[in-house]
């Protein structure tokens, strides 16, 4: 069974050693040694593509933001400080962020659209007031895929691409109650995404996960990520609950110990 935080990038947990990093940081700051500026982004780029990916299917090669996700994470490492108390991962994953939004935002939003989802955007959106005549009510994304002989994947695909035929400016207004300030979209831009602060502790559990053996690691997931107790999980094992409830023990010690 492979380990459980699968939202995390592959191999991640193998990128993001704390203790190494901060040694890195410190030589760093100690030396100015070009060799470990060069280790510490080598050794965080699948952070810099995992970032990138978010951004993709919005009209630019994925190399291209890869390029410039790894120019924000070199950005972050000239400006990190150890000595802040704040893990790496943590300061550089917004800084790599903002990064990819400036691209964005300095090339006006222009999104390249390829000449057939194009093509498709505009049948959907024929097909559509055509469908709702002839059924009486709005076509579910099924029915556009059977009329259109695509799949649904490719109608929702081509709808989400012809939002970006109408991009608002980042200055644009908001509506807003009576007495309260309009805010504007790049209010809401550089945010940190509430998921970012868990991503390092994924890929330390993901790697933590690997000294369990295979038993354990089926018996934490069914406790604690599919919550079926410890009596189910025995009928399943053919063992006592006694049996689970020690080989959960010492899977959650292992896993202390691993983390610490």
């Amino acid at each position: 069974m492979s380990s459980f935080p699968s939202r995390s990038p592959e191999g991640l947990g193998e990128r993001f050693d704390r203790r190494r990093t901060r040694e890195l940081f410190h030589r760093l700051a100690a030396d100015h040694d070009v060799g470990v500026r060069d280790e510490l982004v080598v050794s965080h780029l699948n952070l810099a593509r995992y970032l990138a990916m978010r951004f993709a299917h919005r009209g630019e090669q994925i190399d291209d933001l890869v390029q410039v996700a790894t120019l924000g994470l070199i950005k972050a490492i000239d400006r990190y400080d150890p000595t802040r108390g704040v893990e790496f991962t943590t300061y550089a994953a917004p800084t790599i962020i903002g990064e990819i939004k400036r691209y964005f935002r300095d090339k006006g939003w222009a999104v390249r659209v390829p000449r057939r989802q194009q093509e498709l955007n505009l049948a959907v959106n024929r097909e559509i007031e055509r469908a709702a005549m002839d059924l009486g009510r709005s076509p579910t994304v099924a029915d556009l895929a059977g009329r259109l002989s695509v799949s649904e994947e490719e109608i929702i695909e081509a709808q989400e691409l012809g939002q970006m035929y109408n991009l608002l400016s980042i200055d644009s207004e908001l509506a807003a109650d009576r007495d309260a300030r309009a805010s504007t979209l790049i209010d809401y831009l550089g945010r940190e995404d509430p998921e970012l602060a868990l991503l390092e502790d994924k890929a330390n559990l993901e790697r933590a996960l690997r000294a369990l053996d295979p038993r354990e690691r089926v018996i934490l997931y069914l406790r604690f990520y599919e919550n079926v107790s410890q009596s189910e999980v025995a009928k399943r094992f053919g063992v006592s609950q006694m049996h689970v409830s020690r080989l959960q023990a010492r899977a959650l010690e292992k896993l202390k110990r691993e983390l610490k």
